[in-house]
């Protein structure tokens, strides 16, 4: 049962336990093994939480600095075998309210992902050749919000360094799935919690594309961590997209059929 670390969409949130041993290594394993060891122990800090949801303010900002603000509401749960599931519907304003995304996380091959438009009033199925690209508009990628499986991606350990004032691991994550958007990701983890607090992602041309960072984490429940702000700049547009989020619920008893498709034409 797994989590997005990131939003991002994923997400994620960036979440952990606190309840786990630090990480050793042995003098002989190699950076892949490094770096699927760390991928594998922040996963497990994000086990058994059940469900949750949040509401998020989203912050679409261009090169100019112009702002446009959208309100929308977020539900994810656990599967035992499979990756999470996730609804998000929006709220305001006027053009995209009841716009909603659900998106069911697979371990292996690709994710079912559908969005509801209500201008159109009818359901579309994302294709997974269409993922790489922008959710309604922002920074953020369709596979940015689902939940980053542990077998998603193949993984390389590269150092350990300061971000923040604290100490991180970082890691290389490449995706297995060729269709992907990115070719690359460079990610940070803090080595007491293991949060999300940085993370790259290198286009199909191998060039920096855009930058999550992560911002204000809190502990909930059983210590899960939740940050308070995410942030996905762009280095070649300039634009930006923040989610601001706020009212994280966990164990709401939601099932799934609080995640059937045919809830998003009725979503609220």
């Amino acid at each position: 049962m797994k989590h997005q670390r990131l939003l991002a969409f994923a997400i994620g949130a960036a979440a952990a336990l606190s309840v786990q041993a630090e990480l050793t290594f042995a003098p002989n394993e190699t950076a892949q093994q490094k770096g699927l060891k760390i991928a594998q122990a922040v996963d497990q800090r994000d086990e058994g939480w059940g469900d949750w949801s949040a509401d998020a303010e989203m912050v679409l900002k261009n090169r100019h600095g112009q702002e446009s603000r959208r309100l929308m509401r977020m539900e994810a749960l656990e599967q035992e075998s499979d990756g999470d599931k996730r609804i998000i519907v929006f709220r305001e304003p006027r053009d995209v309210k009841g716009t909603a995304f659900l998106v069911f996380t697979k371990k292996v091959g690709n994710d079912d992902q559908w969005l509801y438009l209500p201008a159109l009033k009818r359901v579309k199925r994302i294709s997974s050749s269409n993922k790489s690209g922008p959710f309604v508009g922002s920074e953020f990628a369709y596979e940015d919000l689902s939940s980053q499986e542990v077998e998603k991606y193949t993984y390389r350990f590269l150092r350990e360094e300061e971000l923040a004032g604290q100490n991180c691991y970082v890691i290389e994550r490449v995706p297995v799935d060729k269709k992907s958007g990115y070719t690359k990701q460079i990610a940070w983890f803090d080595t007491s919690e293991y949060r999300n607090l940085k993370t790259e992602y290198y286009d199909r041309k191998g060039e920096l594309l855009k930058t999550f960072v992560a911002h204000g984490y809190q502990s909930y429940g059983k210590n899960y961590w939740r940050a308070d702000r995410f942030e996905m700049i762009n280095s070649q547009t300039g634009k930006s997209t923040a989610l601001i989020w706020e009212n994280y619920v966990f164990t709401k008893g939601l099932n799934d059929r609080d995640f059937d498709k045919n809830r998003l034409k009725r979503a609220r």
